[in-house]
């Protein structure tokens, strides 16, 4: 890493719900921070769900979210690498953050090393035991017949029915209340399972909502980036050590959790 240069990590953005309006100030919220961190971002990773529906037709793509896709396109022309991760919400990314914004796109978790520290980092949507029927719900999502299935439905009705199933969503009633299940948490099982394999010194995961660090042993930590519903939170790496923060943080939003 450079000198006096960090990696960030964000995730779960969920832009589109729950309605307009606050979908809206929750974006320029995003784009007060990605201006606050641009001068010391030497990478910066978006872990997945950045929006709550994303399906990219072949000459359409859903309406919205240009001020977050044009401040993405400034870091790339800048030549700071971005990193976007498909989330279980936004997974049908097919070519256009690639070829329009410069971003890098991954559909499963990756590794790096970043000094001497070694990084496990992904959404963490379907990692773990158990999880039966989501695990289900993902390889249809994922599959790409169902995917091309989805394709022939006009722009129109496709993206209407997504941006209802959006409005149902748990997440448009969020009130920060995540319980933390201990040892019983899909990825710190997913994590001990992979340390038995393998040492990281850092897993970065998205997808659970709740802002968390959780030492897995003396030399080895998981870390949940939280969101941007309810907390504003991120991760900060300054090639020692990697910090959980939020951004503009008020009396009236919730606390990192003490776990």
């Amino acid at each position: 890493m450079s000198s006096n240069k960090k990696i960030y990590f964000a995730s779960d953005f969920h832009l589109g719900i729950p309605d307009e309006a606050s979908s809206f100030d929750r974006e320029k919220r995003i784009i007060r921070w990605l201006d606050f961190i641009k001068p010391t971002c030497e990478e910066l990773y978006i872990v997945g769900d950045i929006f709550d529906f994303w399906f990219e037709y072949n000459l359409v793509v859903p309406k919205g979210f240009v001020r977050l896709q044009a401040k993405i396109a400034e870091f790339t022309d800048a030549g700071i690498p971005i990193h976007f991760f498909h989330g279980n919400h936004d997974l049908w990314q097919f070519g256009y953050f690639e070829k329009e914004l410069g971003v890098k796109v991954y559909s499963k978790p990756i590794t790096r090393i970043f000094g001497n520290k070694k990084f496990f980092i992904g959404h963490g949507d379907g990692l773990g035991p158990g999880q039966h029927k989501f695990k289900l719900v993902l390889a249809t999502y994922r599959n790409p017949f169902f995917q091309r299935l989805f394709a022939f439905l006009h722009p129109s009705v496709g993206m209407g029915f997504a941006n209802w199933l959006s409005q149902r969503s748990k997440l448009k009633t969020f009130d920060g209340n995540f319980t933390f299940y201990g040892e019983k948490e899909h990825l710190i099982q997913f994590c001990r399972s992979t340390l038995a394999k393998e040492h990281f010194d850092f897993f970065v995961f998205g997808h659970r909502h709740l802002p968390m660090s959780f030492k897995l042993n003396d030399s080895s930590t998981y870390y949940n980036l939280g969101d941007w519903i309810g907390f504003n939170s991120y991760a900060e790496f300054d090639g020692t050590n990697l910090v959980l923060k939020t951004f503009e943080a008020t009396n009236n939003e919730n606390p990192i959790p003490n776990i």
